[in-house]
């Protein structure tokens, strides 16, 4: 960030940084949802704090002062836009015998899963 915000920290702000949120009123035009996952959508991994520290600063007032029922509605967007992105890269999606999907990071150059041996 250009301009030091309540609640965000230099790796924070670089992350904002480098995704084009440079000033509170980039993250007002943004949102503090659209920020964080600007950021996922980077590659990196914002945790929770992040999305209250963004909605902290947005009232200018400590994250932790952020009522409940804003926060949990924050989360909710969040899982929600998430849901959208894709796969993170090198991550390969393997089926397991009961048909449910495991990833394994790093698995670029598995073999296919019928291609396993029993």
């Amino acid at each position: 960030m250009s301009v030091k915000l309540r609640n965000v920290g230099p790796k924070s702000a670089a992350w904002l940084r480098q995704v084009g949120v440079r000033s509170l009123d980039d993250l007002r035009e943004t949102g503090v949802v659209g920020a964080w996952l600007k950021c996922r959508r980077a590659g990196f991994r914002p945790g929770l704090n992040l999305l209250y520290a963004l909605e902290g600063a947005l009232l200018d007032c400590h994250w932790q002062d952020v009522p409940v029922a804003r926060r949990e509605q924050l989360v909710a967007e969040a899982e929600a836009g998430a849901a959208e992105l894709p796969l993170p890269r090198r991550q390969a999606v393997f089926a397991t015998p009961l048909g449910e999907a495991r990833i394994v990071e790093g698995a670029e150059d598995a073999p296919a899963a019928d291609a396993r041996e029993d």
